[in-house]
């Protein structure tokens, strides 16, 4: 073999030219490096278009003229990709003249699901097999697994599709040969896509986008964007905004490309920038919270909200996506007074892996106080839960109390009656809902999100956080409040489990109707009240002032 060939640059010139196109452009080349020489785990995430597969592809086949006896796995969403994948292997192998001998020999397998290239002693594995993600992966061996776009979204609309696909692809560690290399292909659907996660696992990232990056938006990169794209920018070679790979895809056509997929399609498919993305699909933000230590009795009369890095919290544990933090007020008036009113808000589960979640909300001036918050894995009929629930109701003196309805037809509330009666006795209601649930929670709180009426206890936060510790990390996130609501969309089962969202959403409902008005229109309406409690005490005194000057009156001229 030449020595050229040895460079994997050097053999997909010829792939390219045998495909009749032009060179490759500097982006794929540099892909081609990357991928001879980057880490035995790596993610290429590359703007779409550019050709990652077609690249990989020849890969594969340079590998096997390397070494004939590499054994290669590609893995796909679907089994139908993963198979055209390795049908342009074959392709390659059996048209290139320079790669012909790898050609598998007649008692060799041969088909697009798996075969051999001639020069490979017997083996049980194949040299290229092709399976889908939920194939049967269990008992295959590689050298190389290449996952191509296993990641759509067809298999990762929600949590618990991206929780099965992060299991899906932990096999590849059962598979993987001592100093084999895994390589991820692939367009993050969201942040929370599975190609977010694999640094966490060891695998190596780099990002090839289709313009090179603003200024400020580099820091969404971090260190995952290729050097060829910084080290352009770094000595004002290129110009934040112009294509990366003008060959390729000239500014018009990126124009073009941008009204077609919309700012935010563009901004994933080829910017890469998920931020974007997550900002419009996840519409509940930990940011728009106003986070402070809370009274039980009182609340502050008014709060000014303000985002700012002075008002950061940041002794608190944060779940939220990127960017997302808690913040403290920025402004809080020294007029505390007594809440209008305390609810405790109940949402009973079953048997199985749901909660029975709870929340003690307050109402001042325009304001939901979220006191307490927590949930019980204890079926929600069972003594331990429903005492637990009582005391809460008492601890925090709620006179009323709402349970969504659930299987049963209000046995929960007759069951719960007697406990309540016992220590606190108050108004228990049942309340029922009919419309997807998703979108009502969203519906519900993201207006009082948006205007920043949601004041919630530090404490609780905190404790909402060590909940879940004792659970295995894989699902301890999912029980958390923080969690539930940063990751919620309108996808039907978007989280695996919602219970502690969606009776902070029932208890938001139940506000709703007094957020009208503002907090200084209920200080205005409270001003009043006293001046008129002033007044009326005046006028009672004045009242007895006259009787008794008229008394002495009388005995003075007596």
């Amino acid at each position: 073999m030449s020595q050229n060939l040895t460079d994997f640059r050097v053999f997909l010139q010829l792939v390219w030219s045998h495909l009749g196109l032009p060179n490759p452009t500097p982006v794929q080349y540099d892909i081609a490096y990357y991928l001879q020489n980057g880490p035995r785990r790596l993610v290429i995430e590359a703007f779409r278009g550019v050709g990652k597969s077609y690249i990989t592809s020849a890969f594969v086949a340079h590998q096997l003229l390397i070494n004939p006896e590499l054994k290669i796995l590609v893995v796909s969403a679907s089994k139908i990709r993963s198979d055209d994948f390795s049908t342009f292997v074959q392709r390659l192998i059996l048209e290139m003249r320079v790669i012909r001998h790898l050609a598998p020999s007649p008692d060799q397998r041969n088909s697009k699901i798996s075969f051999d290239v001639g020069p490979a002693t017997a083996s049980h594995s194949p040299s290229v097999k092709s399976v889908g993600i939920t194939g049967q992966l269990a008992g295959s061996r590689a050298d190389l697994i290449v996952a191509d776009d296993v990641e759509v979204p067809n298999n990762s609309a929600t949590q618990v599709m991206r929780d099965k696909l992060s299991e899906s692809v932990k096999e590849f560690d059962a598979i993987l040969k001592p100093d084999g290399r895994v390589v991820f292909l692939g367009t993050p659907q969201t942040e929370q896509s599975l190609y977010e996660l694999l640094p966490e696992r060891g695998y190596e990232t780099r990002i090839w986008p289709a313009q090179f990056p603003e200024e400020t938006a580099l820091g969404k990169y971090g260190n995952r964007l290729a050097p060829l794209i910084t080290k352009r920018l770094s000595t004002k070679k290129a110009i934040p905004g112009e294509p990366t790979d003008p060959k390729r895809f000239d500014s018009e056509d990126l124009a073009e490309r941008k009204l077609s997929y919309g700012r935010a399609g563009y901004s994933l498919q080829f910017m890469l920038d998920t931020s974007l993305s997550d900002a419009e699909r996840y519409p509940l933000k930990l940011q728009d919270l106003i986070v402070m230590n809370l009274n039980a009795e009182t609340g502050p009369s008014k709060l000014v909200w303000s985002p700012t890095p002075a008002n950061i919290i940041s002794d608190l544990p944060c779940v939220g996506l990127r960017g997302d933090f808690y913040y403290e007020p920025f402004e809080v008036s020294s007029d505390w007074t007594e809440y209008n009113g305390a609810l405790l808000t109940i949402d009973p589960a079953g048997r199985g892996k749901d909660e029975t979640a709870y929340n003690v909300t307050k109402f001042l001036n325009g304001y939901i106080f979220l006191l307490d918050f927590g949930g019980f894995m204890e079926s929600g009929y069972s003594e331990k839960t429903l005492k637990a629930l009582a005391d809460v109701a008492h601890q925090y003196s709620c006179n009323y109390c709402l349970v969504e309805a659930n299987w049963g037809d209000g046995m929960f509330n007759e069951l719960f009656k007697p406990y309540l009666n016992a220590v606190h006795p108050i108004t228990i209601e049942e309340v029922k809902h009919y419309t997807n649930k998703e979108k009502r929670i969203i519906d519900t709180l993201e207006p009082v999100f948006n205007q920043h009426k949601l004041v919630v206890n530090k404490k609780a936060l905190h404790k909402d956080f060590q909940s879940t510790q004792n659970l295995p990390p894989e699902t301890a996130l999912h029980y958390q409040l923080a969690y539930q609501l940063t990751r919620l969309t309108n996808q039907k089962g978007a989280i695996p489990h919602d219970d502690r969202v969606d009776a902070l959403a029932i208890a938001t409902a139940y506000w709703s109707e007094h957020l009208a008005l503002t907090a200084e229109q209920a200080i205005e309406r409270r001003n009043e009240k006293l001046l008129k409690e002033d007044l009326n005490r005046f006028m009672r005194g004045m009242s007895i002032n006259r009787s008794v000057p008229q008394k002495r009156k009388t005995l003075t001229w007596t």
